[in-house]
């Protein structure tokens, strides 16, 4: 793996929050710098939907089954994800950053995977399948150095 370089942006996403870190000081000695947050206000899907779980009669023989409503959740945060993607594409069209690293859960990440534009595949020198939005940067710094070692 490499070195993070000067100005090498670290992208830390959950399915609700996205911290897009710039990189101030170099690989040896990262010091990352909020250059963005997006934030989505998700609550949990028992909030958002509007009908209770449907039921459906059984024709072969007497009962009921339920079955689930969208679980719009996860839905949400698979949108949120894409638009993560979204901004890293126009950025990087902008020439915004020549290195990132993507650290978020490995189910934003795999969404990520799926949305990233071939300007955004090209830059990225590492991905870490863990979720990082709740630790502070420094903590974020000695991750990153640790997983580009």
């Amino acid at each position: 793996m490499s070195k993070l370089k000067t100005g090498a942006w670290v992208v830390v996403a959950d399915g609700e929050k996205a911290l897009f870190l710039r990189n101030d000081g170099d690989g040896e000695y990262p010091d990352l710098n909020v250059e963005r947050i997006e934030e989505q206000d998700n609550p949990p899907t028992r909030e958002q939907a509007a009908n209770r779980r449907g039921r459906v009669m059984q024709s072969a023989n007497h009962g009921r089954s339920a079955y689930d409503d969208t679980d719009w959740h996860e839905f949400e945060k698979e949108r949120f994800a894409k638009d993560v993607a979204d901004i890293l594409y126009k950025k990087a069209h902008q020439g915004a950053f020549d290195q990132i690293v993507i650290v978020a859960g490995p189910q934003v990440l795999g969404v990520l995977r799926d949305e990233y534009h071939q300007e955004v595949s090209n830059r990225i020198v590492a991905e870490i399948p863990k979720t990082l939005t709740g630790h502070p940067i420094d903590e974020i710094e000695k991750m990153v150095k640790s997983e580009l070692a």
